[in-house]
């Protein structure tokens, strides 16, 4: 299953010509296994400003499955994940994208996202860490 993220969402909605929009379109079209975080929801509804839009797009991402943090460890494994890079000379400059990582390999999920705060993950963690 592939997780999206935000980066991705964002230029889906508001950049339809973008090759990740491109990409993301041809995914839900051939009706791969796509989820969502649920912080990813959040962060994509708080800016928008329209009412009715908020509403269509909060009823469109209600329909993928939702992954949440399993527990009070989750929350920990992203604080590793944060604690890792930093060690490795790599500041993760939005604490959520440790928690989507965390949120990811917990689950097993592949994520797709256009977002340098990845980059510095996947080059800085083991996914065995605690």
């Amino acid at each position: 299953m592939i997780l999206i993220d935000t980066s991705i969402w964002i230029d889906f909605f508001d950049h339809p010509d973008s090759a990740h929009a491109i990409e993301l379109k041809r995914l839900i079209e051939k009706d791969a296994d796509i989820c969502i975080a649920d912080i990813t929801v959040t962060e994509i509804l708080q800016g928008i400003k329209d009412d009715k839009i908020f509403e269509e797009i909060k009823e469109y991402l209600a329909g993928f499955p939702i992954f949440r943090p399993s527990s009070i460890e989750t929350y920990i494994k992203a604080a590793n994940i944060y604690r890792s890079c930093r060690k490795k000379g790599k500041t993760i400059s939005k604490t959520i994208d440790a928690l989507i990582a965390a949120i990811a390999i917990e689950n097993h999920l592949s994520l797709f996202h256009k977002d340098k705060d990845f980059d510095s993950i996947s080059s800085s963690v083991v996914v065995g860490d605690p």
